[in-house]
């Protein structure tokens, strides 16, 4: 479904054990077995080698990439063109990851015709498995069954869905109330019968998605939604620490990678400064008699 790839990859001693392909279909598989489904978000090369390495089944090319990698101030702001370039970057990135891409806000939301031509772009020109949509009303559920039919598999969003965060209140639980809880789980059934592989439950009550859980026959990825899923999701960004400011309720850092580098760069300025580097073990030797020979 993707291009073919022509970037060198590290040896395979250097790369994660080998594995087979991950695809929807065993995603299902395995997540009826009861195997807990591990993704993470990436948006560039290294990233995504790292994510290969450490054998993670999905590697989501979030519309986050946004604010953690363009610096914008929310999601809203990133084009399609935008997350082309790092959908790609991510792809050359991966061997076995299933790697699915947000649909940025404004690329789906006008009709079917738009929403299946912005996924067959990510797909032809990124590389990428899937596509990746929020919401799950009537609107949502059409854009899903026309790229379904288009070929493209699409992974489902609800709960707490960024892009229309202000709609919903701001950046905070959904689902507490009965009306709101109702919602959610109509929008996760209409997700699932509009032919999505897979959803994502975001920020909701972890008894709701305990609740909900059962009633889908696709796998269900948490991020704040509990344990009672069939997998979870973080922003790498915020798992390995390289975001300031507080983190979400559901974020548990697993590295402060932004203290080290830091630490790493203040290091180097600072030898800079002071003249320790570079030292003559890092200068190049100019043959014998050379420099005698230059103005000869």
């Amino acid at each position: 479904m993707h291009p073919a790839r022509t970037s060198a990859l590290p040896a395979a001693s250097d790369a994660a054990p080998a594995r087979k392909r991950v695809t929807p279909p065993s995603l299902a598989v395995r997540a009826a077995a009861g195997e807990k489904l591990v993704m993470v978000t990436a948006y560039d090369y290294p990233a995504a080698r790292a994510a290969e390495r450490a054998g993670v089944d999905i590697v989501l090319v979030g519309d986050s990439g946004a604010q953690v990698q363009l610096g914008y101030d929310s999601t809203v702001p990133v084009t399609v063109d935008e997350m082309l370039v790092l959908a790609a970057a991510v792809r050359r990135g991966t061997t076995t990851a299933l790697v699915v891409v947000d649909l940025p806000f404004g690329s789906y939301e006008v009709s079917d015709e738009q929403a299946v031509a912005t996924a067959v772009r990510f797909v032809k020109e990124a590389g990428a498995d899937a596509v990746k949509l929020e919401g799950g009303g009537r609107v949502p559920a059409s854009r899903i069954r026309a790229i379904t039919s288009a070929g493209v598999p699409v992974m489902g969003h609800v709960g707490l869905t960024p892009q229309t965060a202000v709609a919903l209140g701001g950046f905070s639980a959904q689902g507490r109330t009965v009306e709101a809880a109702r919602r959610v789980r109509d929008d996760a059934l209409a997700v699932q019968e509009a032919g999505a592989f897979s959803l994502v439950l975001e920020a909701i009550p972890s008894d709701l998605a305990a609740a909900i859980h059962p009633m889908l026959h696709v796998p269900a990825i948490g991020i704040g939604a509990g344990p009672d899923v069939d997998g979870q999701v973080l922003v790498l960004h915020d798992l390995l620490g390289l975001t300031e400011g507080r983190a979400a309720k559901f974020v548990k850092r697993y590295a402060s990678v932004l203290d080290g580098m830091t630490a790493g760069i203040a290091a180097y300025a600072d030898e800079v400064r002071t003249g320790a580097y570079p030292g003559p073990e890092h200068g190049y030797a100019m043959p014998d008699g050379v420099l005698d020979a230059l103005d000869a």
